[in-house]
């Protein structure tokens, strides 16, 4: 899984950077080989002035699904990291149980048809017989 960490309107510092990291490393981290790449971008809406405006946006990318984006905006950019990589976490989990769950009736489908066409077959061939 690579990451991708930009920062808008302010400086990343080494401990926000690291704490980004762990927080990803934990949330998706069973989930790592269906991950190619994880982009965050952060970002000071309002710069100096304060106020709730301290985004976290969260893009991970997986192969042959669509995109998982989570956006946060919170007062501290910490608290904002953390419930974006939460549900994140909790998004990549639901969007990878719904495909293996596709995949599973996919099968079930197919294997009700086959035996729907065994069954026409031997009604089929019973029918012939009889005749």
């Amino acid at each position: 899984m690579q990451i991708d960490i930009q920062a808008r309107n302010f400086s990343l510092t080494n401990a926000l950077r690291g704490h980004i990291e762990r927080r990803l490393a934990f949330a998706l981290s069973t989930r790592d080989e269906y991950i190619q790449r994880v982009m965050v971008r952060l970002s000071d809406i309002n710069g100096p002035r304060g106020g709730k405006d301290k985004c976290c946006h969260i893009q991970v990318i997986m192969p042959q699904l669509t995109d998982v984006v989570i956006e946060d905006t919170e007062v501290d950019m910490y608290a904002a990291i953390d419930r974006a990589t939460d549900r994140a976490s909790r998004t990549v989990g639901r969007r990878l149980a719904r495909q293996r769950d596709n995949s599973r009736t996919a099968g079930f489908h197919d294997l009700a048809s086959l035996t729907e066409q065994n069954r026409a077959e031997q009604y089929e061939t019973n029918s012939a017989e009889v005749y």
